[in-house]
């Protein structure tokens, strides 16, 4: 992997050579909204993560909006589009939902789309980090991968564990560990 295609954080945590306005046009596509104050949110690095996420699966021309919540407004969205009464940590609301049990990747009349919207509650991250002693940050960076691939039309709900693997793959690659820490190691998907 080269370093353009590793994504950045104000904690440095990881790197990425930005040596192109190219570069910052692409992050620059992906908008995070950050509707909350009781966690702090490194947007640009999210930024970065997703648009390496993209890349990695071959959505380059794509985009995505991520947005930070917190628990009250996500049980709202939760029960108005899945029917379940509680928040959950992440949301995907694709734009344009795959018809077809295909590879989601493989169409390429649909580079250059907008692929929807990434929805996080920070309260019920920080409770998943804390039950998977990992950090906060590292969850979010979890969850923006998770909902990314989601977003791209994989479900690890029907395929075979494809998305499963996909994203543990992506995790190693664009989360690099915190140095000295046990708890940056990628763990299980749950979701």
């Amino acid at each position: 992997m080269s370093t353009t295609e590793r994504s950045v954080s104000s904690n440095n945590r990881r790197s990425k050579k930005i040596d192109s306005p190219s570069v910052l046009r692409e992050v620059e596509a992906i908008e995070v909204i950050n509707r909350q104050r009781l966690h702090r949110i490194d947007r640009r690095g999210l930024a970065l993560l997703a648009r390496a996420v993209l890349d990695a699966i071959g959505e380059t021309e794509s985009t995505l909006s991520i947005i930070i919540i917190r628990d009250p407004e996500m049980q709202r969205l939760n029960l108005a589009w899945r029917g379940i009464d509680q928040p959950t940590d992440v949301l995907s609301f694709a734009y344009h939902e795959s018809e077809t049990d295909e590879d989601p990747s493989s169409d390429p009349a649909e580079a250059g789309r907008n692929l929807g919207d990434l929805v996080i509650s920070v309260e019920t991250a920080a409770r998943y980090a804390i039950k998977y002693e990992i950090s906060f940050e590292r969850e979010i960076e979890q969850l923006v991968i998770h909902g990314t691939l989601h977003l791209a039309g994989y479900d690890h709900e029907t395929d075979q564990g494809q998305m499963n693997r996909l994203e543990k793959r992506l995790r190693r690659q664009l989360l690099v560990e915190s140095s000295g820490s046990s708890t940056a190691q990628p763990r299980q998907p749950r979701r």
